[in-house]
């Protein structure tokens, strides 16, 4: 199981966010840090299983002292985040409204995400939570 270094960066009035420099796009929050550091492992999964639908290879993680190395990257507090193993991907076919498919990529483009992530995303976070009638 491979280790990414995951930065957590807290400003005053905000949630801890979280980034994967090794995954540009790959981001994500928590109230608290224990839900940010949770919230780390599922975003990355995430990330890694859109790529893997989109054929793209997965990077070897960097290093601390690379990572490191950047000025941008400064600022945050470096914690591992295990990629755990990926699950099976299984290929399903939706029907929607084409409007909302719009809606759905735009969505998906403008915050990092692929189609079938945002839609994995989605689904399990109404699960979590609920979904009102």
């Amino acid at each position: 199981m491979a280790e990414y270094i995951a930065l957590i960066h807290k400003d005053a009035d905000s949630d801890f966010g979280v980034s994967f420099p090794d995954f540009s796009g790959c981001i994500t929050a928590g109230s608290t840090l224990d839900e940010a550091r949770a919230m780390a492992e599922e975003a990355l999964a995430f990330h890694v299983e859109g790529m893997l639908e989109d054929g793209e290879a997965i990077p070897e993680p960097s290093s601390l002292t690379d990572i490191m190395a950047d000025p941008q990257n400064r600022d945050g507090v470096a914690v591992l985040v295990a990629l755990k193993a990926e699950p099976k991907t299984v290929r399903v076919n939706i029907t929607l409204p084409d409007d909302t498919l719009r809606e759905i990529d735009r969505y998906a483009s403008d915050h990092g995400f692929t189609r079938s992530g945002l839609l994995a995303a989605a689904a399990r976070k109404a699960i979590r939570e609920g979904l009102d009638a």
